[in-house]
């Protein structure tokens, strides 16, 4: 009988050592991740010159697949990634559209307003702000996208393309040419008086109190050189990494949100927390701590703001967005529990990603699944903060996180 017992005990032992593997093994093949390399239209940029494009229906993976990241350099002809000290990376976007069958290829800047809807993430900024699905600056280089298993954006889902309409993504580079510049650090900045602007893209006079920002740095612009510097135009391209798998029983969706510490909104008595009653601002500015009076030994900016979120889940992912001056953003719920922090990564030398005094990478939050839950309208707490020992212009507060509205 004991013979019996030890027979049958080892046989369900092989049955459970042998099915590990398989399910492993199977399990990786639904997720086998596929990689394809890409490159953006070129960008023709002279010494001081601005490119701030919107390329439509770009390369990009195509069918019912989940995103697994997207990563991006701006290189040369030759494919060397360019430093940031000669061509600053304000920012790039990949935003995502439905444009109506057959005219999937034009230009969709040009296209009639009913001819394609915006596909954009799941909020909670005011419709045509930060619409994107992924975006980075000057951090690209060294920021984590990676979303883990078993998670993904879910894309090209037949059920949810509009009937007529085709899925295309577009590509917004922002781009400054800073060789030979008087102020180097001042173009990044978009400061108004270094690149001569009194009025916005179309013509509307800026307030007088606009020192600096994405007004003043708009396509074709030109930060002031230094006299007598000549140099030749070159061209340029942001080179894009995308990572994916196919759709499958065994991937669970992740929605995008992206929060800005500068949204002005108000709660309505039927708030959903969402678009008509945002008004993200996307950028702002910080006065130097000796012009306003409030010098203290740290010179700190910090700014914040509560908002409501519309809709439940578990936390997957989250990183801020800052510009140089930035000294780290955090996110908070219910009770003041933290959600993620995410701070600066500075450059300390020459090479491309590591650039001293720019910020080259920022750190993300990658919590264990299921420790941080985050409630249908509960309320978060955004905090941006930068170094206020001198001005600076068109800063972000930005902070983009992955939820998933279930567990694996």
């Amino acid at each position: 009988m004991k013979t019996f017992n030890l027979g049958w005990l080892l046989f369900v032992a092989i049955l459970l050592i042998s099915a590990l593997p398989f399910s492993q093994a199977s399990r990786s093949k639904q997720h086998k991740v596929k990689t394809g390399v890409f490159r953006s239209p070129q960008i023709v940029l002279g010494p001081g010159s601005v490119a701030n494009k919107l390329f439509s229906n770009i390369d990009f993976p195509r069918g019912h697949i989940a995103l697994k990241s997207f990563d991006a350099e701006i290189i040369d002809e030759s494919g060397n990634p360019v430093p940031l000290y000669d061509t600053y990376l304000h920012h790039w976007l990949v935003l995502k559209f439905y444009v109506r069958k057959g005219l999937e290829n034009q230009d969709i800047s040009k296209l009639n307003s009913s001819d394609y809807i915006s596909g954009r993430n799941s909020g909670i900024c005011q419709d045509g702000a930060l619409d994107q699905f992924f975006g980075l600056g000057s951090e690209t280089r060294r920021t984590k996208t990676h979303i883990p298993d078993p998670y993904g954006i879910e894309i090209g889902s037949p059920t949810k393309i509009p009937s007529g309409f085709v899925e295309t993504w577009g590509l917004n580079v922002h781009a400054i040419d800073t060789r030979g510049v008087e102020d180097r650090m001042g173009c990044t900045e978009c400061r108004c008086n270094l690149y001569n602007v009194t009025k916005e893209e179309n013509g509307t006079p800026l307030s007088p109190n606009y020192d600096g920002g994405l007004l003043c740095c708009y396509d074709g612009t030109k930060c002031r050189l230094k006299d007598g510097f000549i140099g030749i135009e070159r061209t340029l391209y942001l080179q894009y990494t995308v990572k994916w798998v196919d759709m499958n029983s065994l991937i669970v969706p992740v929605n995008v949100y992206i929060f800005d510490v500068s949204d002005i909104w108000k709660r309505s008595r039927n708030s959903t927390g969402i678009n008509s009653e945002h008004n993200c601002q996307v950028e702002y500015q910080v006065e130097s701590c000796r012009a306003t009076g409030s010098e203290n030994d740290k010179c700190i900016d910090a700014e914040s703001v509560s908002l409501d979120m519309p809709f439940g889940g578990y936390l997957v992912y989250g990183v801020a967005h800052q510009h140089a001056g930035g000294t780290g953003s955090a996110l908070y719920g219910k009770d003041g529990r933290s959600l993620c922090s995410s701070m600066p990564i500075y450059g300390t030398g020459e090479e491309a990603g590591n650039e001293n005094g720019y910020i080259v990478g920022m750190s993300t939050c990658y919590p264990k699944p299921g420790t941080k839950k985050i409630s249908k309208g509960e309320t978060l707490i955004l905090e941006s903060n930068y170094s206020s020992i001198k001005q600076h212009t068109g800063v972000m507060g930005l902070f983009y996180i992955l939820v998933a509205e279930t567990l694996a």
